[in-house]
């Protein structure tokens, strides 16, 4: 693996953890977290295969990790879901930047969903490299990835009807891949 190769990768790397975590702190870190355990483990990684997957593979099993270890240390706090307390949520200003209503409403999709979407429609790559990274047989996955392009438009279309005509999502998703 050369030096470039792997910088090459990183740009796509951090757009990624950026729409995985909504933080950009928590995404730097899991993007530093990835490149340290790849070049800690680049033995493993063969040569002739897709480096991409590859480092996209560390990034997902980085953050499963992390959200187990964050479970764990919640003790016995009980599971919120944002359906459940919606109603008691402050709605932000009419002014808001629809790239932070679309940040929300990608957060609001369960993480299985939003892995699978971020990585077909955000990163463009192929169902079976999602298949591999996320390590999800075919037919889950294209469940998934449907249920989550169904949810955000139901979302966006939510948040759409609540902002100024000229900030307006729109009516519908197209398929990228």
């Amino acid at each position: 693996m050369k030096r470039s190769d792997l910088i090459d990768q990183i740009p796509g790397l951090r757009r990624y953890a950026r729409a995985l975590t909504g933080d950009p702190w928590a995404a730097d870190d899991l993007v530093q977290d990835t490149l340290e355990r790849a070049c800690r483990k680049w033995r493993l990684w063969s040569v002739g295969t897709d480096l991409r997957a590859w480092l996209f593979t560390l990034m997902h099993n980085l953050h499963v990790s992390d959200l187990r270890h964050a479970q764990r240390r919640a003790g016995t706090a009980p599971h919120m879901d944002l359906e459940d307390v919606s109603a008691e949520l402050v709605a932000p200003d009419r002014a808001q930047d629809l790239a932070l209503d679309l940040q929300r409403c990608l957060l609001r999709l369960p993480e299985e969903q939003r892995v699978v979407l971020l990585l077909v429609s955000l990163e463009g790559m192929s169902y079976d490299q999602v298949a591999r990274i996320t390590d999800t047989p075919m037919g889950t996955l294209m469940s998934r990835l449907s249920r989550a392009r169904t949810r955000l438009h139901a979302l966006l279309s939510a948040t759409a009807t609540q902002t100024p005509p000229e900030a307006q999502a729109p009516s519908h998703l197209r398929r990228l891949k």
